[in-house]
Order: structure tokens, then C-alpha cells, then sequence
């Protein structure tokens, strides 16, 4: 398994591959053969900055059967999916901040994140999983007063895509066997969501081929696969953390709006 993560450095941004407290920077393209240039940096010099910009940033809902069971949900066949705001992400210790006057409730979600690796359209299971450059961990922040401010018309892409809301990182780890693996959300330490990937309803290579048959997916497009039970409203002062063994923790303060 290999760790993939950007960072500023001297002024300027890179990437490279984490091995234990040091960076081996690379360059060229993050996602076409990209070459070492032997150049090791220290963990401790840098600032990891969330691991890619996507160009699309799609999110689930109910894709995980025990949260389906508890709220009476029926299993979906098909992703049930929303657009995130790709402007909203943010990386590793950036502050996740409610919009300006907003005094509702902000929960927070752990989830896995899908990164994809390479243009899909329309694709088979097979092809799908090819096309997955690796996975990594994703806060689907949402203001939930906002998502039902008018009983009309839910806003989920108001809800969930309002600056800071979309914290990712602190890695992408290729050769990730996501089945194994548990998301764990702590709140101030105190763990608030432990739950195993395996219960997901839709596994990763099935969603990217779905979504695929309606838009086309390009490299660096990320794909959160949804959350389980104990998704809780953050009060301000709280670090919230998302651990994904494998990839890493994803931690962030929740503070004030400014």
C-alpha cells in the first residue's frame, strides 16, 4: 500500500509518498506514472493539504445497511447520490466553519472517500475498479436546518456544500482493501462513529460504474461512499476526527463562523 499526499513547503506546493516521518517528493502528473526525484522531506516541516481538488465531488446517502435497518430506509439499488460543492474542500487541521448567521445544527460524517484515476463513461464493474486510483478519508459536512429549511425542495447542495464542509485527507493509500478496514469518528476524543466498511450496501467498483452511466468520471474526482449510525451535531471548540485505518486520521477544529 502506498500513501499519497500534497503539502506546503518553503512557500510552494508538492507531492509525494509518505513513508513513516518523511516524504519522498515526486513530480509530474498525480495520476499518469508520476517519477520520485529523490528529494525527502521531513513530516514534521511540511503542512499536508488535502491530497487533490476535484473536479466533481459526489456524495451517497443510505448506503450502509445498519443505518438503512434503524431508519426504516429501503435498500437502494442504484447510488442515491448528491453533488458537493468542490470549492469546499478543505485539508488536514483547517478550520470547518458554519455559513455566516447560521445558527442550526452541523453534523458531521465519516465517511470513505473514492478517488478516481482515470476518465470512465458507461463503464462495466471490472473497468470500474480499474479506474479507482485509491481511497481516503472525507468529512461530508452538513448544516442540517439547511437541507430542510423549505419543506418543498430538499437542499442538499446547499446543506453540504457551504465553504469548509468537505475536509478530505490526509491521504490516498492505492492498494487500500477497503473491506478490511472500520471508518471511527471522535469527537474531543470521544469516539462517536465505529463502523465497518463491509456493511456498505454499494461497494465502490458498483457505484463508480452506476454513476458513470450518467456522467462521465475524470482523475481526481472524488466519490464518498456514505456513513453509518452515530452521524452528531459538532458544537464550536470541538476537534472532530475521521480515522480510517490504513489511510489515517482527518482531523479538524470546528469553529465559530467569521
Amino acid at each position: 500500500m502506498t500513501l499519497w499526499v500534497r503539502y506546503a513547503h518553503d512557500g510552494g506546493e508538492g507531492f509525494g509518498t509518505l513513508d513513516g516521518e518523511e516524504i519522498a517528493v515526486h513530480a509530474g502528473d498525480f495520476f499518469a506514472a508520476p517519477a520520485p526525484t529523490g528529494e525527502r522531506l521531513k513530516r514534521g516541516a511540511v503542512r499536508l493539504l488535502a491530497p487533490l481538488r476535484p473536479g466533481a465531488f459526489i456524495g451517497l446517502w443510505n448506503n450502509f445497511h445498519a443505518a438503512a435497518a434503524k431508519q426504516g430506509n429501503a435498500i437502494p439499488e442504484f447510488p442515491l447520490y448528491f453533488l458537493k460543492n468542490p470549492r469546499c474542500v478543505i485539508g488536514p487541521g483547517e478550520a470547518i466553519r458554519p455559513p455566516a448567521g447560521y445558527e442550526g445544527k452541523v453534523l458531521y460524517e465519516g465517511e470513505l472517500g473514492i478517488v478516481i484515476g482515470r476518465s470512465v463513461s458507461a463503464v462495466d464493474e471490472v473497468a470500474a475498479e480499474a479506474a479507482i486510483f485509491g481511497y481516503t478519508a472525507v468529512n461530508d459536512v452538513t448544516a442540517l436546518d439547511l437541507l430542510t429549511a423549505d419543506a418543498s425542495f430538499p437542499q442538499w447542495a446547499r446543506a453540504k456544500g457551504c465553504d469548509s464542509f468537505g475536509p478530505i485527507g490526509p491521504a490516498i493509500a492505492t492498494g487500500f482493501d477497503w473491506r478490511a478496514a472500520r471508518v471511527a469518528v471522535a469527537l474531543n476524543g470521544r469516539v462517536r462513529q465505529d463502523y465497518p466498511l463491509e456493511d456498505m450496501i454499494l461497494p465502490p467498483a458498483r457505484i463508480v460504474s452506476l454513476v458513470s452511466r450518467e456522467m462521465t468520471l475524470h482523475p481526481g474526482d472524488v466519490i464518498a461512499c456514505g456513513t453509518s449510525l452515530g452521524a452528531l451535531p459538532m458544537r464550536p471548540g470541538m476537534q472532530v476526527a475521521v480515522t480510517i485505518e490504513g489511510i489515517g486520521v482527518l482531523e479538524n477544529p470546528y469553529a465559530p463562523s467569521v
